[in-house]
């Protein structure tokens, strides 16, 4: 097996798939992708899920086999996600196991209607990892403020997790914190802290986009000020996870992490998130070339997996000049009055949450009506 996306493995940084889609076992794409073309892990949400189910016909037999049993939207809905997500688990198992647990892994993700309730959470994601019943699942679990308590009790239970939903630095440092709370409070009650594994997807292109919108508007009530915002395009969203990156060397090399890494810890690696290139004057594979570094993944939707492995760039690009440089971008638009903490704490984070929302909501009720149609 060679390509780009092996070279990209070797230079630190984990392909994952950012798409999950019944017709992948059906015609062998997925198998194909992770024997020939390098792929490492798959991420799933619910929007990629409600794309899946009402695009496709491949639904239709499982959802009108459901509707027979008086199962209502909901249960429909997870029962296809939770079957969905286990296949791929055992498509993706004999790479978890030869990367002894590093790779291999699949994200169900939470009930993000209760993105705000811990309790409720918690308890959804024990049952999905009881039904799921692999040991290469990983439970999406948004970096809200009351999703942190539950990362933190799901690592203590032995549970791996992904942490969603990361636009700010501040933001991750709390994650890490849960995450480090977990391991700690497992090993406190004598349990062994092998064979868990977490990461933390960290949202990139959506930062550029907020940021492109609000120079506009700026530029719509000044016209001069094309030119000099011209510095910060395609520069903003990179800049940001950069120094995510920076904080992720910093915080796992300090003591603390070191003694939970001898007592057999896995470190949670930062992720890169919303990867696909949403303006066109970027380049489609800048959110991949300008973040490879060691201890990473970067989950990419179909489009960018097939525009990097045709002319992705292999090169470090996570160095301590490329984290100086990020820091110097981030000043110069901080001083041109830009505020990047409303951009991803305020925007973005409350945006996320109610996207997924929505896609969940649209998901169940589409089955809804693709049941009133079999009625």
């Amino acid at each position: 097996m060679s390509g780009l996306l092996v070279k990209l493995h070797e230079a630190g940084v984990s392909p994952w798939l950012d798409n999950l889609k019944r017709e992948m076992f059906a015609d062998g794409s997925l198998a194909k992708a992770i024997r020939e073309d390098g792929v490492r892990g798959q991420t799933s949400n619910p929007s990629i899920f409600q794309a899946s189910i009402t695009k496709g016909q491949i639904y239709g037999e499982a959802i009108a086999e459901m509707a027979k049993k008086s199962m209502d939207a909901e249960a429909i809905v997870w029962e296809i996600m939770v079957s969905d997500v286990r296949t791929s688990c055992d498509i993706f198992m004999e790479l978890f196991r030869e990367s002894h647990g590093e790779d291999g892994f699949v994200s169900l993700e939470l009930d993000p209607t209760k993105a705000k309730d811990t309790e409720a959470s918690l308890k959804q994601a024990k049952e999905l990892v009881a039904r799921v019943g692999r040991p290469n699942l990983m439970i999406k679990v948004p970096a809200t403020a009351e999703g942190l308590p539950v990362v933190t009790e799901l690592i203590a239970a032995g549970i791996s997790v992904n942490v969603t939903l990361l636009f700010s630095v501040a933001q991750y440092d709390a994650v890490i914190e849960a995450w480090m709370q977990g391991l700690e409070k497992r090993q406190k009650a004598g349990q062994s802290l092998e064979g868990i594994h977490s990461v933390a997807s960290f949202f990139v292109s959506r930062v550029d986009t907020e940021a492109d919108k609000r120079m506009d508007r700026k530029i719509g009530e000044d016209a001069s000020l094309a030119e000099r915002y011209q510095q910060y395009r395609g520069k903003i969203a990179v800049a940001n996870a950069r120094l995510a990156y920076e904080l992720f060397l910093k915080r796992t090399a300090e003591p603390r992490w070191k003694a939970l890494e001898k007592a057999g810890a896995s470190v949670q690696r930062p992720l890169w998130a919303s990867t696909s290139t949403k303006n066109p004057s970027y380049k489609d594979t800048i959110y991949v070339d300008e973040l490879i570094g060691p201890n990473c993944v970067n989950t990419m939707p179909d489009s960018t997996v097939v525009a990097f492995s045709d002319h992705g760039v292999i090169a470090p690009t996570l160095t301590e000049a490329h984290i100086s440089e990020a820091h110097r971008v981030l000043d110069a638009f901080a001083a041109d009055g830009f505020d990047l903490k409303d951009i991803t704490e305020n925007t973005l984070m409350t945006e996320g949450v109610d996207k997924f929302a929505v896609a969940y909501t649209n998901l169940v009720e589409a089955v809804e009506a693709a049941k009133a149609k079999l009625a």
